[in-house]
């Protein structure tokens, strides 16, 4: 009589253990790839890398570091290269938006460093990623706009006036500022540069255009203007000549992180030049196409 009560008893009991097996798959991570493809970004230096992060219920979620090669290939911090720029990522199809940093050497924790360089959120399957996205540098530049004088304010000497180079403005006779750049974000900072005999040589890092930069290494003993720029009078690097004569010369406002990974330009510069010959006040134009772009596909 007790058989059937047993038999009951058993099938309810597996019932239950199916059950639970289900509900525990149905409760685990579903692991989707995420492929990752960029326009613009240049390999880091001194152990600084990329890291990917997708916002998953509000929250960062790391989808893995990586560098990239020369050719702009993904690759391990250890300069494997990674097949289709692939990623495993827990939860994928809930992510809600990529966000790409730059974080510093010997990075180990799981939070995003302040330097989110570009991002997107998802429609569908992918995400167009560009600086424009609020949680990155949140602008594309396309206001930027600047203007520069070539003068010496920092020399007492009358013949060296070529070979100063200061973002401002004088057409209404009075100092203004010569850059207007949109307000960037923690992380970040401007630098100016001119790129004189084929190598860069800053001319100083800043947050705002109508306040001095924050270093001044080649100028001379005078005052210089509360605005951004440099005199090329002293302290020559090797294989520069001070006092010079800026004509022909490349000027470049890039966007740098901070902290930075090398003392060379970033490739984001939004704004370009070409000194006039002979060497006589001139104006920025746009350089949009060096802003690095990118798509996260799920």
């Amino acid at each position: 009589m007790f058989r059937p009560f047993l038999r009951v008893a058993l099938v309810a009991a597996l019932a239950i253990g199916i059950a639970a097996c289900d509900s525990s798959d149905s409760d685990s991570p579903v692991t989707g790839n995420l492929s990752l493809a960029f326009s613009g970004l240049e390999p880091l230096a001194n152990g600084f890398h990329y890291e990917g992060w997708v916002m998953i219920d509000g929250a960062p979620v790391s989808t893995g570091k990586f560098n990239v090669s020369d050719s702009g290939s993904l690759v391990t911090l250890q300069g494997a290269a990674i097949a289709n720029g692939s990623f495993a990522v827990d939860r994928l199809a809930d992510a809600a938006a990529f966000v790409l940093t730059i974080e510093p050497a010997g990075d180990t924790d799981a939070i995003p460093a302040a330097t989110k360089l570009i991002g997107g959120d998802f429609g569908g399957a992918s995400a167009a990623l560009s600086t424009a996205h609020p949680a990155t540098l949140g602008s594309d530049f396309a206001s930027a706009a600047g203007q520069y004088i070539i003068a010496t304010p920092t020399s007492a000497a009358m013949d060296d006036e070529a070979s100063g180079i200061w973002f401002l403005d004088m057409s209404s006779g009075m100092p203004m500022a010569g850059l207007d750049l949109p307000t960037l974000p923690e992380g970040w900072a401007y630098e100016g540069w001119v790129v004189l005999n084929g190598s860069p040589l800053s001319t100083g890092t800043f947050l705002d255009a109508a306040m001095a930069d924050a270093a001044s290494p080649f100028s001379g003993a005078q005052p210089g203007p509360p605005f951004p720029g440099e005199d090329f009078l002293t302290n020559a690097p090797a294989g520069q000549f001070f006092p010079t004569d800026l004509a022909g010369a490349t000027v470049v406002i890039s966007v740098e992180p901070s902290p930075d990974d090398s003392a060379a330009p970033f490739t984001a510069k939004p704004l370009l030049g070409t000194v006039a010959t002979p060497a006589a006040a001139g104006a920025l134009g746009q350089n949009l196409g060096s802003l690095p772009t990118g798509t996260a596909r799920r």
